[in-house]
């Protein structure tokens, strides 16, 4: 049951990052140039195929369909993430979209990060571990169970992400918008009397 949640996991991951790239074919095009690893003509290619790839091996993992293959491609692929991040960190080049689970706008000044790489590292390694496991299908009760079990939990992080972008705890962002507004009327006050 275990290796069917971690399958399971991985696969989420794969649904997550594909599931926003079929919307903005555009968006993953810019991305995949940013990087400015491929040739030309495979920058086209991979952003038309890396969706359908993401979606169908999250598929692939989650139902439990040749589960080997499917980490073993997941495993590879996740690899490509991780160098291509670690190759455009270690030139400095880090005003990037990740591109990993939705894209900014053009207008936007996104940034990849050490964490990035890292977290690629670590999907490589889990898919990796998938694929080298002698893993054998569990009951289908076991199966659902597993797959829900670790739905919800990738649907608490989803939320709690979501919700991380709309509420700030701690700070108060409309009080400081408003306390500086405050200072610069006061000021703008006291100049105009002189």
């Amino acid at each position: 049951m275990l290796w069917t949640m971690i399958a399971s996991a991985v696969g989420g991951v794969l649904l997550l990052a594909g599931v926003p790239k079929v919307r903005d074919r555009e968006g993953l095009l810019r991305v995949v140039r940013g990087y400015r690893i491929l040739p030309a003509p495979l920058e086209r290619f991979v952003a038309a195929t890396l969706p359908s790839v993401e979606i169908a091996l999250g598929v692939a993992l989650i139902a439990g369909f040749a589960g080997r293959v499917a980490a073993a491609v997941a495993a590879v692929l996740f690899a490509g993430f991780c160098a291509g991040l670690t190759v455009n960190l270690l030139q400095g080049r880090r005003e990037l979209d990740c591109g990993c689970f939705a894209f900014g706008q053009e207008n936007d000044a996104p940034r990849i990060g050490w964490f990035h790489a890292l977290r690629a590292a670590v999907l490589t390694v889990v898919a990796g571990a998938l694929a080298a496991t002698a893993y054998g299908p569990p009951p289908p009760g076991e199966h659902v169970l597993a797959v829900a079990a670790v739905l919800v939990v990738l649907a608490a992080v989803v939320a709690a992400v979501q919700l991380r972008s709309i509420v700030h705890l701690g700070r108060r962002p409309v009080d400081e918008h408003l306390s500086k507004a405050s200072i610069e009327l006061r000021v703008a006050s006291a100049i105009s009397r002189y």
